[in-house]
């Protein structure tokens, strides 16, 4: 079948993308599931930082290459071997599908799946095909997902089903911000209740963890970003104390406000001074947990001594450390209950075309996550 997608060809292109276009809406080519694997149409697709990351060249992937990876969707038609979805399904889509079988799967951390590493890595589905081509072209596929289009072909190990009575554009960050995010706090901190908590990086990762302290009971939440407008709408979203990254003192700050630091630091802007800070903050006997995706080369340096002489944890947390078909229902019901208001992450909807402005918006911080819809499918219930 014919769908649209949003095409990269060449990564490292100039700003503005409104200009530069570095997002083509292309007809392509999909091709019919395979075995194991299901045709959706797309209902909301978020845009994220990992995207990013990927238009501006800091995180390289084979060329040419359909983006996108958070997304809820309808399910159209299932390969062989899948029995355990129907049309009509609704999914969110989940950026590593995890095959069951290798060691970190069999260990439960299915977010660690080495081949589904490997078939991210090399632009194809966990089968190792690739169902996108363009005038003949094989067209690679963003993590599994290569969501921003109007229908994609993923392996089923990328999908979990939801309610239908749940709104798509809101189930859509499931897939990524609020797996990663509340995931971070959950599972990779163990954060108990009652502990005093710093959030470095305030998109939508970061405030998806700041809802997850908030409900988990943290005492005490720090909200620590470049943006004084971030900052204040954190304050809403439940953080008790707020510090501007840029302030030359912001660590002594943050260490003032905490009493010698907090017990959990967490960095998501993807920074190496960004990291360097959450671990200036982080108390004696605290853990510093970083879901941030700097560039490859990037390099941190510590006081290693500290990690012995005052017990100190530094972790990373790939997608919250989750289990997706467990975590996904989870959070869902908290956000049913209004303990995790998802929803008020959303920096608005826009279409397709308009992917190029928007990332823009996402580069110069201006949103914390805009969401591309699909017509009715997005408002299906």
């Amino acid at each position: 079948m014919k769908t649209r997608a949003a095409v990269l060809r060449a990564m490292g292109a100039a700003h503005p993308y409104a200009q530069s276009l570095p997002l083509q809406i292309e007809e392509v080519e999909l091709q019919p599931p395979g075995e194991g694997e299901v045709l959706i149409r797309i209902a909301a697709a978020g845009l994220c930082h990992s995207d990013l990351s990927v238009i501006n060249g800091d995180r390289p992937r084979p060329m040419p290459m359909a983006l996108g990876h958070e997304a809820s969707a309808v399910v159209v038609e299932t390969g062989p071997g899948v029995r355990d979805l129907q049309p009509g399904d609704h999914v969110v889509v989940v950026f590593m599908p995890s095959c069951g079988h290798c060691l970190p799967c069999a260990e439960g951390r299915p977010a660690l799946c080495e081949p589904g590493a490997a078939a991210n890595g090399a632009g194809t589905l966990l089968s190792g095909a690739r169902r996108i081509s363009h005038v003949g072209q094989p067209v690679n596929h963003h993590l599994g997902c290569s969501v921003f289009a109007e229908h994609a072909v993923v392996s089923r190990n990328s999908l979990v089903r939801i309610d239908k009575d749940i709104p798509l554009v809101d189930a859509a960050l499931f897939g990524c911000a609020v797996l990663t995010g509340v995931g971070a706090v959950i599972n990779t901190a163990k954060m108990p209740a009652g502990a005093s908590v710093a959030i470095i990086g305030l998109g939508g990762v970061g405030l998806a963890a700041l809802l997850g302290a908030h409900t988990a009971g943290a005492r005490q939440i720090v909200a620590v970003d470049l943006s004084d407008e971030k900052l204040a709408h954190a304050r809403t979203l439940g953080a008790t104390h707020t510090v501007n990254a840029s302030l030359p003192d912001a660590a002594e700050q943050i260490r003032a406000l905490s009493g010698a630091g907090v017990e959990y630091a967490f960095e998501f802007a993807g920074s190496v001074r960004a990291l360097e800070l959450a671990y200036a903050i982080t108390a004696r006997g605290g853990t510093t947990v970083t879901a941030g995706l700097p560039p490859p080369t990037a390099r941190m340096a510590l006081p290693a001594v500290s990690l012995v002489a005052e017990e100190r944890t530094l972790k990373g947390s790939y997608i919250g450390t989750c289990v997706p078909t467990r975590d996904i229902p989870r959070y869902l019901s908290l956000y049913r209950q209004g303990r995790l208001p998802v929803d008020r992450l959303l920096s608005g909807t826009l279409q397709l075309e308009d992917i190029n402005k928007a990332f823009d918006q996402l580069h110069e911080g201006q949103a914390v996550r805009l969401v591309v819809t699909f017509g009715a499918a997005a408002q299906s219930r």
